[in-house]
């Protein structure tokens, strides 16, 4: 279950901020003004997601200056095709990049304008070691809240399959799985989903990163969520960031349908996370034809195999070599080839798009 204050319903919205015929540059500005937020979490907040920038020369440094109320999140598009985190501007970005997307973030009233910079400065590149990503062991909660609405502005759904994370950083848009988990139960199960929404507990703590990057709670262990340390350790006198009572270790929420039907849980318990953006190779991202759907994660490379797990729409997954099975037909038209996302764990290329460079098993 989050423990946040209800949430706002509110519309999203995509704002371009450069048309095709103005030309890249490293200093520009976005008029926000008049626009739709999508608010909710606690601290209430709103997010208006703006489109990607062309830089004129790459830069992996980005200062903001916002007229009106609010902060800047930006983020770099990776050599790979992928992005990295949200950072809070000023931000000093993992790679040095030609494509930089921003969003505002309100915590009251509304922004008017953001001006923005983009430099190179001297850093360390972010170089993945591990092609799965990052993957840590955390407890998981079931959220729940039916009907109500998520950070991204994506209402929630009767057995609905995404997961919320205690940081904005890897909150993914609404409709995309930018950010994406591969979260397995001790009973063999796993499902893939999009981040589409922020908690438990803590809105600032991406426990995933290394400590020295992390955003708060620096002198906790890399993969150590600060509600479970404040539970288990009394770290923080037992209290979240907000100076709530920690009722629980929670690192993760799993919405209804990636709980029950994903990974067949019956109550809140440990499980492994994988931070699928954290890791490199091959990516795929699976469409359904019903918005919210899901596909079968089979033992082998035939439907005829055991399901051990769900893929959810959106979600993206990452491929680690494809193989011959049988033909299926999907959204994506019909293929015998399927793909293994995980050790024992196949899904079939017809419902999987985007995939490029996969190998063979």
């Amino acid at each position: 279950m989050r423990y946040l204050l209800p949430l706002v319903a509110g519309a999203a919205l995509t704002v371009g901020l450069a048309s095709p015929a103005q030309a890249a540059s490293n200093e520009w500005t976005a008029d926000v003004s008049g626009h739709a937020v999508t608010w909710g979490g606690s601290p209430r907040t709103g997010l208006i997601e703006l489109g990607s920038h062309r830089l004129a020369q790459p830069a992996n440094a980005v200062t903001a200056a916002v007229t009106g109320d609010g902060v800047v999140d930006v983020r770099g598009l990776r050599p790979d095709g992928q992005w990295t985190e949200w950072l809070e501007a000023p931000a000093t970005l993992p790679v040095t990049t030609s494509t930089i997307q921003t969003r505002v973030v309100l915590s009251s009233g509304k922004a008017s304008r953001v001006k923005l910079t983009a430099s190179r400065v001297a850093a360390s590149e972010d170089v993945s070691v591990a092609a799965a990503g990052r993957s840590y062991r955390v407890y998981a909660t079931r959220e729940g809240l039916v009907g109500g609405t998520t950070a991204n502005g994506h209402t929630i759904r009767s057995r609905d399959h995404f997961v919320a994370l205690p940081s904005r950083r890897g909150l993914a848009p609404n409709n995309s799985g930018s950010y994406s988990v591969q979260v397995c139960a001790s009973n063999g199960r796993c499902e893939w989903a999009p981040v589409w929404d922020v908690g438990p507990w803590n809105t600032k703590d991406d426990y995933w990163n290394p400590s020295s990057t992390r955003e708060m709670w620096k002198d906790l262990p890399q993969g150590k969520p600060e509600a479970q340390a404040a539970y288990q350790d009394n770290y923080n006198g037992g209290k979240d960031q907000f100076g709530r009572e920690v009722a629980n270790p929670a690192g993760i929420d799993l919405a209804d349908g990636t709980f029950w039907d994903g990974l067949k849980l019956t109550t809140n318990s440990w499980v492994t996370v994988t931070y699928l953006w954290t890791g490199s190779g091959p990516v795929g991202t699976v469409r359904t034809s019903a918005a919210n759907g899901t596909v079968n994660v089979r033992s082998g490379a035939n439907s005829s195999t055991s399901q051990v797990g769900l893929a959810a729409n959106y979600a993206q997954v990452r491929v680690t070599c494809q193989l011959t099975g049988e033909s299926v037909t999907g959204t994506q038209g019909t293929s015998n080839i399927w793909y293994r996302i995980a050790s024992g764990k196949h899904i079939a290329k017809a419902y999987v798009a985007g995939v490029s460079g996969a190998t063979s098993c």
